[in-house]
């Protein structure tokens, strides 16, 4: 039976590292015009939503989506997971795949894998599948698929600031309750930085678009190539840990207790 999938971009304009980065320009386009080209080739991919906050500083980003013709839902500033869920209800599917809006270097094929890991077990049920648990590939390919019943329950029952931001948390926190799929690399590929959340960041993928061109969508083969003909390219955002964003979240989760009114942790 063909199951339906949107891949719900998340982007807005507020980044506390780098204002107004979804917009910033990467090869004559904004940033986030990459993203969701890039989300709409995956293979299996039926639709794409960009999911922004209802705060005024996203009308612009608003705007430019509406003029592409992208699908465009507006929710929470901080709860995430309640906006993707707002997507996933404007745009009823079988299972969402979770982009984020500062991943320009996303690739189809990579990401097809995991969209393929929840799909494609035969006889098995899936709810969740990702390429970050744990991660074997270059931050900034990461792509995470649920269930559209798994990210209703994560919806009603998460209650941890952790997991309303980070949307697909409170999944991977509780192997016991959902079936979890972790697509790996052959080779461990995590120390590679290609994800956009500071200065430095967007001035790699700027020079890996102006490299590579903007003609077609080139994958995670040809920047790894290019970053052997020319080493010194990743010393430009070199130094940088990955997830700094769940860990900023978790510590205030330690300086605050959960809101009220979910049912479980």
């Amino acid at each position: 039976m063909t199951r339906r999938v949107i891949a719900v971009v998340e982007a807005r304009m507020g980044s506390t590292r780098l204002p107004g980065k979804a917009l910033a320009e990467i090869a004559g386009r904004p940033m986030v015009a990459h993203v969701m080209e890039r989300a709409a080739a995956v293979p299996g991919i039926d639709a794409v939503v960009l999911a922004t906050t209802i705060d005024a500083s996203d009308d612009a980003l608003v705007a430019w989506a509406r003029a592409a013709g992208w699908p465009t839902l507006r929710g929470s500033v901080d709860d995430v997971l309640d906006r993707v869920y707002g997507a996933l209800a404007a745009h009823p599917a079988d299972a969402v795949v979770r982009v984020t809006g500062d991943c320009p270097l996303l690739d189809p094929a990579v990401s097809g894998r995991v969209v393929a890991a929840l799909l494609a077990r035969a006889g098995e049920v899936v709810d969740y599948a990702s390429n970050v648990h744990p991660p074997t590939y270059p931050d900034g390919l990461d792509t995470e698929i649920c269930s559209a019943a798994a990210l209703e329950r994560a919806w009603a029952e998460a209650r941890r600031a952790s997991d309303r931001e980070h949307v697909t948390a409170y999944l991977w926190r509780h192997p016991e309750r959902f079936r979890l799929v972790n697509v790996a690399h052959r080779e461990d590929l995590s120390a590679h930085r290609w994800t956009v959340d500071t200065p430095a960041d967007l001035d790699f993928v700027r020079e890996v678009y102006t490299a590579l061109g903007d003609a077609r969508i080139f994958g995670m083969a040809e920047v790894l190539d290019l970053l052997r003909a020319r080493p010194a390219l990743a010393a430009l955002n070199a130094g940088q840990r990955r997830n700094e964003g769940y860990e900023r979240s978790r510590r205030r989760d330690a300086a605050s207790p959960p809101a009220a009114g979910r049912a479980s942790a």
